[in-house]
């Protein structure tokens, strides 16, 4: 059946979550970003479904999945997610998140460890202080009465396009779908608390560099990102490398915040190397010294 086709509805920490499987073989959860859907992985999981069991939920406040009343923290995504895994069964998989989606999958890192063999970052937010102009004004109260279902839908229509060429060259039909859900009541909502809850209008203020010592250990890591992304520089790529040990790193010349969608072939293939490689040992802290070394696809 097709990606996106087969949407189903699970009950995880009091709330629904919609997600969609395509694949057989070990799990692999994939998070999606702010004011996004399960379908901005609509170009990698077919290729990763011929090895692994592709999972892509919608968070709540987002797509399909219900808008509670909720913190919308990290914290509490990341308790949902892990409530979501027991109620379907998983106990542990493979976890890949773009842009928030990976904030919540390196929370997870903080309260869920063991649920993660191995962990893939894309355009991540935590990693760095600084994030596109747009998320620091929506932090502001000020910023209350625009982020309203009724000015949700067409900001989507504006902003998309900007974040990526893939977007604005093919997807028109993806914009006008995501412009809809994020029209539906109590989008505004989960929006404004989620921004609140890691973001203020000096940037990004909640960051996985604050909370890296109460890891106990850390799992294979692998970071993919945009050169030319415009929502988080892809300099934050550089300070993983910094701060961490046996870290792959990999940067995509012409790419934006959607690398995943931009060249979701080399995405996809890159990927799987990075889980399938019996090799890759895990992550550690590095001390304060070195670097390791950053691929960059053409």
């Amino acid at each position: 059946m097709p990606f996106s086709k087969n949407v189903r509805f699970t009950i995880g920490n009091g709330t629904t979550v919609a997600w969609s499987e395509l694949g057989e073989g070990p799990p692999l959860v994939l998070l999606h970003g702010l004011g996004d859907s399960h379908r901005t992985w609509r170009a990698v999981a077919p290729a990763l479904a011929r090895r692994f069991r592709v999972l892509a939920p919608d968070l709540p406040g987002h797509g399909l999945s219900a808008r509670p009343d909720a913190p919308y923290t990290l914290g509490w995504y990341a308790d949902t997610i892990a409530a979501w895994l027991d109620a379907i069964g998983v106990e542990r998989a493979h976890f890949g998140g773009h842009s928030y989606g990976g904030g919540i999958a390196q929370w997870m890192l903080l309260h869920h460890a063991h649920r993660i063999d191995r962990l893939a970052l894309i355009a991540a937010g935590g990693l760095g202080r600084e994030v596109g102009a747009a998320l620091r004004l929506a932090a502001l109260p000020v910023a209350a009465p625009f982020l309203a279902p009724g000015v949700l839908g067409p900001a989507t229509r504006f902003l998309m396009p900007r974040a990526s060429r893939s977007f604005a060259s093919r997807g028109a039909k993806e914009i006008e779908r995501l412009a809809r859900l994020n029209g539906v009541v109590n989008t505004g909502l989960a929006f404004r608390r989620t921004v609140a809850g890691c973001i203020d209008v000096h940037g990004q203020y909640v960051q996985t560099w604050q909370h890296i010592e109460s890891i106990g250990s850390l799992p294979p890591m692998a970071v993919f990102w945009g050169e030319d992304d415009s929502v988080i520089p892809a300099a934050h790529a550089l300070e993983v490398t910094r701060r961490l040990a046996n870290v792959s790193v990999s940067i995509y010349a012409g790419s934006g915040h959607f690398v995943h969608l931009e060249q979701a072939a080399q995405v996809a293939w890159d990927l799987s190397l990075f889980l399938l490689d019996p090799d890759r040992a895990p992550a550690r802290v590095r001390e304060p010294s070195g670097h390791a070394g950053v691929a960059r696809a053409a």
